[in-house]
């Protein structure tokens, strides 16, 4: 008998020790691919996002600034990206277990997402460990899963605000922080951001393609809609400078980028 997607998913999901959420992430998309999970399944656990213990979760005014010319400063810099990534896999797990219904291609790119998000928080929790420290080390704040449970309830909405609102912020602010490592002589870890951002431009591609799609279910116009929810949600406007290459690559189109940094 075929295993639930579903349960499978919410498992990975709810786990809270970091080297078994590795593992079952990447036996998830293992056995999704060698197709042992039913996708159909009406099976819906309960969805419940595990976390260690550390890092101490706080608002973004409580986290130190991070100025990479010290060694200090360069580690809470590479912290706050490797708690990023950390929440992007249970971001991508969650995407999947939360909207049964969709089509197997859906499942198939955030099931991807999730495999990949997992070697990226490896990658850079390597560099992390190789300048003394580890996950955990210090505080973190938590705005992307807040807007996942803000937007828990509408598939759309997910879409818009969290991988092409809150993740393609990424895209823009990955370039900068690689300038700065490299500044501070750390070229190693600017050199695994390289890595991070060409993959970054195609999950952003992705919640854009579904966002579209689901835009054009509804009969919604898709660049209005999504300034629309921006408002709706109260959420952050995307802030200029942007990567705009990168933003394209991902699907925006130039004149919507124009109109976010007018905030038309």
């Amino acid at each position: 008998m075929t295993e639930s997607l579903f349960t499978r998913l919410a498992g990975a999901l709810a786990c809270c020790n970091i080297e078994e959420k590795l593992q079952l992430t990447a036996k998830l998309a293992n056995d999704w691919q060698a197709d042992q999970l039913d996708w159909r399944s009406t099976v819906q656990p309960e969805l419940h996002c595990g976390r260690p213990e550390k890092p101490e979760l706080v608002s973004p005014r409580k986290v130190k600034q991070r100025n990479p010319k010290s060694p200090e400063g360069r580690a809470r810099l590479l912290h706050a990206i490797v708690h990023i990534e950390f929440s992007a896999i249970n971001l991508a797990l969650d995407h999947a277990a939360r909207f049964p219904g969709q089509p197997r291609a859906y499942y198939d790119d955030w099931i991807g997402v999730a495999a990949e998000e997992a070697e990226h928080f490896s990658l850079l929790r390597a560099r992390l460990q190789a300048l003394g420290h580890d996950y955990g080390d210090f505080p973190a704040h938590d705005g992307l899963w807040q807007m996942a449970e803000k937007t828990s309830n509408d598939l759309l909405a997910r879409m818009a605000l969290v991988p092409r609102l809150l993740e393609a912020r990424g895209l823009d602010a990955t370039p900068p922080i690689q300038r700065r490592l490299a500044a501070a002589g750390d070229e190693a870890s600017a050199r695994v951001l390289d890595i991070i951002l060409h993959d970054e431009i195609a999950h952003v591609g992705l919640g854009d393609r579904w966002f579209r799609e689901l835009c054009g279910q509804r009969g919604l116009p898709a660049e209005i809609t999504y300034r629309n929810l921006l408002q709706t949600y109260d959420a952050p406007w995307p802030q200029s400078p942007m990567n705009e290459a990168a933003r394209l690559q991902a699907g925006f189109s130039a004149d919507e980028l124009a109109a976010l940094a007018k905030k038309m």
